[in-house]
């Protein structure tokens, strides 16, 4: 689009349907299921105190049904979206890259530039039983179209745990599986937070899967732990493992060791005149980063000298509330931490001390936020402007003269301005 709209002659080549994964088979799907589960969890919540009679209960195959057909709708204003800022569109063909020729199937196809966005799969580990009936992965979850009674969650990271909140909620015996430690590498604060929300759910660490069994169709999951090995009952299996980049199609290029396309900081390949973005070209596997990544490349086509800042990419993930860090990493940084405040969203949670948490990094020696972090109802809208003003070296005292919206969910800025009064006291004559 940003190259249609600049008048250049654009054709956008789509195999299956414009979106997508994130539309089709991952961010939005996610979306829709998490707003389902969210609404039952508050069910659940204003029910435990005799505020409302009963819980409703999920229809799986309406919901599967219904979501459906609002990707339609989106994929229908995106696509005339994308037409009026002048590009064309192929579908049902796959683009192929040989060097710098590139076909569509097998139809060598004159181009001046290429970018190759061809995104990613789900890594999928070598098991006994992997292509058993019952077997998903997020591509392939909406097609089980009944709730499955006892759900195995392979892997540890974001997915594993959205999927494992959405399925719990719904009524399934969810055990998650994982080779590592449980969210690994996310903020500490927040997964304490997170296991809150994922209560009920059988969580095994360290552990590895040795094969999925089933007469025909998954009946159990094999692992071993430090106890041992055992034979843990599923009707069915989410593969949750992460992502590899789907560069099968791409020729000619230098890859990495995991098949992704290598690129430099203004999203060229080693081929002139070919340029990749997203997924294919590795982590983190972010559709933010690959929108970004993509706007690069097009104005490094334009010919405008530009390039691909990675620096205080937020992280995110959506479960009873939104859970949203990002961090430079700096290595003076003082961490303060406060609960997150009471607003819409989490009013009924003061009880239970479940309204969430804030977090910040500060230099202790300027005043600069160097981090952010925030578990609570609506922290994704509220930490994307405010990780933008970390990268741009916004310092706590910026905040003297902020007025915030009251009442909020919203935890970081009061931490900001705590921060900025807290760093002046201990400087006074500054």
């Amino acid at each position: 689009m940003r190259l249609g709209r600049a008048g250049r002659d654009v054709l956008l080549v789509e195999r299956n349907k414009i979106g997508g994964q994130c539309l089709h088979s991952r961010c939005m799907v996610t979306c829709a299921l998490t707003d389902a589960a969210r609404t039952i969890r508050n069910a659940e919540s204003l029910h435990e105190r005799g505020i409302i009679n009963t819980i409703p209960s999920v229809s799986f195959p309406d919901l599967i049904n219904e979501m459906g057909g609002v990707q339609e709708k989106i994929a229908s204003v995106l696509e005339e979206e994308t037409r009026r800022a002048g590009v064309g569109l192929v579908y049902g063909r796959e683009g192929r890259l040989e060097g710098a020729t590139l076909y569509l199937d097998d139809e060598e196809t004159p181009c001046d530039a290429v970018i190759a966005a061809t995104g990613s799969l789900p890594a999928i580990p070598d098991l006994d039983g992997i292509s058993l009936p019952g077997v998903y992965t997020y591509q392939t979850m909406a097609s089980c179209m009944a709730l499955p009674e006892r759900l195995a969650i392979v892997g540890g990271g974001i997915a594993a745990a959205e999927f494992a909140y959405i399925f719990s909620t719904f009524g399934s015996e969810v055990t998650v599986i994982t080779r590592n430690t449980f969210l690994k590498g996310f903020n500490e604060k927040m997964r304490q937070v997170a296991l809150r929300d994922l209560k009920g759910v059988r969580l095994f660490e360290e552990t590895d899967i040795l094969a999925i069994n089933g007469p025909g169709h998954v009946s159990s999951v094999m692992i071993r732990d430090s106890g041992g090995e055992h034979d843990l009952g599923a009707d069915a299996v989410l593969i949750a493992a992460g992502l590899i980049p789907r560069s099968d199609m791409l020729h000619g290029l230098e890859k990495g060791s995991h098949g992704e396309v290598v690129v430099d900081r203004q999203m060229r390949t080693s081929v002139e005149g070919v340029y990749a973005c997203g997924d294919v070209t590795g982590p983190p596997y972010l559709t933010p980063v690959a929108r970004k990544e993509g706007m690069v490349a097009a104005d490094n086509i334009l010919g405008r000298d530009c390039e691909m800042d990675y620096t205080g990419i937020p992280l995110a993930m959506n479960l009873t509330k939104d859970y949203v860090s990002m961090s430079l990493h700096h290595p003076d940084a003082v961490t303060l931490t406060a609960p997150a405040p009471v607003g819409p969203g989490s009013f009924w949670e003061v009880s239970g001390a479940g309204t969430g948490m804030a977090q910040i990094e500060v230099n202790a020696a300027d005043g600069r936020l160097t981090g952010i972090a925030a578990a609570a109802p609506g922290a994704a809208g509220t930490l994307s402007y405010l990780s933008y003003l970390v990268r741009e070296g916004c310092t706590v005292f910026d905040f003297d003269d902020f007025v915030g919206v009251h009442p909020s969910s919203d935890g970081v800025s009061g931490l900001i301005r705590f921060a900025a009064d807290w760093l002046k006291s201990r400087h006074p004559s500054e």
